[in-house]
């Protein structure tokens, strides 16, 4: 074979990626970020759901110390009160008539916690204006003959460690706000408990926006006195986020006791 009769030599593929090889890698990489978002999204709300129960076992200690220097809880705020306990017109610590009992927000400047926000109120993990903390104590109702026993200073004292033990109930917690009835658990077995001395709340995720008439969720701001404390659930129809923590009497009486308080 003459050096003319030769086959050419093959061309040199250019080095890198084709334009094709580019978008397929792009698109891959695309895949996996989508398949990422929803845990590490997930992941997010995990950990402010977490970091907002230990807000609320926060200011639990924060309203069992205020009961103890001052011999009784105080009251909820309100929004005109910016963070403050708020009484009613005539109200005071002498009388414990607070303006709401049910359906108020966390005094967070009243118990010097912090952070707070421009108003004074404390926020969960959320952060937004729809998530200040909100706040719910027995009251009134009289023990052993006394008003409002819990928010009035030395209340506790003057209805007695038998009355208080006697009362037939305090705030409730039920499991499910579908069967239970006006202002308390309905049925024994949808309670928790019906001895919540005060009840700390954060409306979670959704806290912004008005949840579903007829919804457990609606239940625990209708500001009566039960509270309904589950799993948080995302099933149509049983949508639920909130967070629920609350302090048992017998645990402020004990803490009252150790503190001098009582009896």
């Amino acid at each position: 074979m003459t050096p003319s009769s030769r086959c050419p030599e093959p061309v040199p593929r250019p080095a890198g990626f084709t334009l094709i090889e580019v978008m397929l890698v792009m698109l891959i990489m695309a895949m996996l970020a989508a398949t990422l978002a929803i845990p590490l999204a997930a992941q997010l709300q995990l950990r402010r759901a977490e970091q907002t129960r230990r807000q609320l076992d926060e200011a639990r200690d924060a309203l069992l110390g205020f009961a103890t220097i001052h011999g009784r809880l105080p009251c909820p705020a309100t929004l005109a009160s910016r963070g403050l306990e708020s009484f009613a017109a005539g109200g005071g610590p002498a009388n414990g008539a607070c303006e709401t009992f049910h359906a108020g927000y966390l005094p967070a400047a009243s118990l010097g916690m912090s952070p707070v926000d421009a108003e004074g109120f404390a926020r969960d993990a959320w952060g937004g204006p729809g998530n200040r903390v909100r706040y719910a104590v027995f009251g009134g109702a009289a023990i052993n003959g006394v008003a409002n026993p819990l928010t009035r200073t030395y209340g506790m004292q003057s209805a007695t460690l038998a009355g208080l033990g006697a009362a037939p109930h305090y705030l409730y917690i039920c499991r499910d706000g579908a069967v239970a009835a006006p202002g308390n658990c309905g049925a024994a077995a949808n309670q928790v408990t019906r001895r919540a001395a005060f009840v700390l709340l954060s409306t979670g995720v959704n806290g912004p926006s008005p949840p579903p008439p007829a919804s457990d969720e609606a239940r625990n701001l209708d500001g009566d006195a039960a509270f309904v404390a589950r799993e948080a659930s995302s099933a149509a129809g049983r949508e639920f986020d909130d967070i629920v923590q609350w302090g048992a009497i017998h645990l402020v009486v004990n803490r009252m006791v150790l503190a001098g308080r009582l009896p």
